[in-house]
């Protein structure tokens, strides 16, 4: 590994669809460059949680946009301690759960919503000197300017046995949901997941979250120098 320099200022983007090892990694990458670190996934699980919480259809485009604009969100960037509140209640355990989990690529495909958290994302990038972004249009459409672009991916066998070590679920169902979710996703009219074309791909299916956090930093490294 080349000798680190940790850039005055940066913007990083990761993307990749569920079970690629965004989150864990962003904040250990965060944490090494000591910078803040964003989840816009968890902007739009709080949303969608505001949604339920308001018993809206998920099917008017309307109506969640409405409750998106009247939702309040307060969000903490430290990637030791990261932390969501939306209205005021703490929400960083109910964005985890099913019931947000099976709605939020409903939520999160609606245009007017994607406007919004995307302007909020901005803001924040803006007012930070180096943060780790993670999403799924990030690189694409949040911060097409960022300093380094990656796209992490996985097999979805491996993405399916993270994802339910984490939450304690049947491999199985674990893998057929994250299938649905990747369809949806990768489906939607506005935003949808995709690698941007200069985004680089990181597969860590093989790798360890130290090796691909070790990874990053070369790429960032490399391009410092570049």
């Amino acid at each position: 590994m080349a000798e680190q320099v940790r850039p005055a200022r940066c913007v990083v983007a990761v993307d990749g669809p569920s079970g690629s090892g965004k989150s864990t990694v962003s904040r250990r990458l965060a944490t090494a460059l000591d910078g803040v670190y964003l989840d816009t996934g968890a902007m739009y699980r709080a949303v969608t949680w505001a949604v339920l919480q308001a018993g809206v259809d998920l099917q008017d485009p309307e109506a969640i946009a409405k409750i998106a604009q009247e939702t309040e969100l307060s969000i903490g960037t430290d990637p030791v301690a990261p932390h969501f509140f939306a209205n005021g209640t703490n929400v960083d355990g109910p964005i985890r759960g099913p019931e947000v989990t099976g709605a939020v690529s409903a939520v999160a495909a609606v245009p007017a919503v994607r406007r919004l958290l995307v302007e909020q994302q901005r803001a924040l990038i803006a007012g930070t000197v180096r943060i780790v972004v993670e999403g799924r249009d990030i690189s694409s459409v949040v911060a097409p300017d960022a300093d380094l672009k990656v796209y992490l991916t996985a097999s979805a066998a491996a993405r399916a046995q993270r994802r339910s070590a984490e939450d304690a679920t049947d491999v199985a169902a674990t893998q057929a949901d994250l299938a649905r979710r990747d369809r949806l996703d990768s489906s939607r009219a506005t935003d949808p997941l995709r690698q941007a074309d200069d985004a680089v791909e990181v597969d860590t299916t093989g790798m360890g979250i130290d090796e691909v956090v070790s990874h990053l930093l070369d790429l960032l490294n490399s391009k410092a120098h570049s």
